[in-house]
């Protein structure tokens, strides 16, 4: 098979791991070079580092000057977005984003997240920061939680239908979906108890391809355990999912701690659709490198 350089849609660092605090796991934040040795052997060119700006995810933050001050030491290994909490500049409704936003657009930034403000995903302060987003053709990663006060990210319930408003009405707004909460959704047997995990079993089509087909503005971030639990557990359903939806599957690590062996899983399971034929080289391609190229456009 032909060796095809990966681009990883959502990776994070530190570029000061000696200060750095303990994430939510226990360990130390990655550093850049921790991530390039694991991009050496998974054969990936680049990544997209994505900042952590908001106080529910740790308690130090990755700033979107970080992620920049990183991209400039290893330009060849990595591109980045720029972290915006919908709470900063007067915790206002009406706060012009959009300042912020082309200010690091024009340092190079290539879009916004990861989101993981604990807000509602349609409420008021959401809702002006994905406005100025789509006005600022900035697209968005965001991590998705089940409740307000639980874990991190915005929240949504069953079935995803807060996401939809903001789909329906921001049209022109690029969204990656990820964490457990989004992709427990690929199947329709996802329950309240089972959704801010990893489901196994046989997937019944659930809301993720209907709102794949209704709304072109969705795109899928397939990184962490999260993403590759979704396409593993029922590797036919992954299959027809990754042919369907071609155009709007991005590959992802979610790298976060040394030692993390989740996305070498990945890469067996991926080179084995790829030997047995069932997923489609032009697919592939797509998917570890075109639709990143594409929605960033690199």
């Amino acid at each position: 098979m032909e060796q095809i350089k990966k681009i990883d849609i959502h990776a994070h660092a530190t570029p000061f791991p000696q200060y750095a605090p303990p994430i939510q796991t226990g360990k130390p934040l990655v550093s850049a070079e921790d991530v390039i040795r694991y991009y050496d052997e998974l054969n990936i060119e680049k990544g997209v580092l994505l900042p952590l700006v908001s106080a529910e995810y740790q308690y130090e933050q990755v700033t979107s000057s970080d992620c920049k001050y990183t991209s400039d030491r290893y330009p060849e290994r990595f591109l980045w977005f720029c972290g915006i909490d919908p709470r900063g500049t007067g915790h206002s409704p009406k706060a012009d984003h959009s300042i912020v936003l082309n200010h690091y657009k024009q340092l190079g930034a290539k879009g916004v997240g990861e989101l993981t403000a604990q807000l509602y995903a349609d409420d008021p302060l959401m809702d002006n920061l994905f406005y100025h987003c789509a006005e600022c053709d900035m697209p968005v990663t965001i991590h998705i939680a089940p409740s307000v006060g639980e874990n991190y990210g915005i929240v949504d319930e069953l079935g995803l239908p807060r996401l939809e408003k903001m789909l329906k009405k921001h049209k022109k707004l690029k969204i990656l979906g990820h964490s457990q909460l989004f992709w427990a959704e690929i199947s329709a047997d996802v329950t309240e108890e089972s959704r801010n995990g990893y489901p196994t079993g046989k997937v019944t089509e659930g809301r993720i391809a209907k709102l794949l087909r209704e709304y072109e503005n969705l795109y899928c971030d397939l990184s962490a355990g999260s993403g590759m639990n979704a396409m593993m557990r029922d590797p036919e359903y992954a299959a027809r999912f990754m042919e369907e939806f071609s155009d709007s599957i991005l590959y992802g690590c979610d790298l976060c701690n040394v030692g993390q062996r989740h996305p070498y899983r990945f890469e067996e399971f991926l080179n084995t659709m790829r030997k047995d034929g069932m997923i489609s080289e032009e697919t592939y391609y797509k998917f570890v490198r075109g639709n990143a190229i594409k929605l960033l456009k690199l």
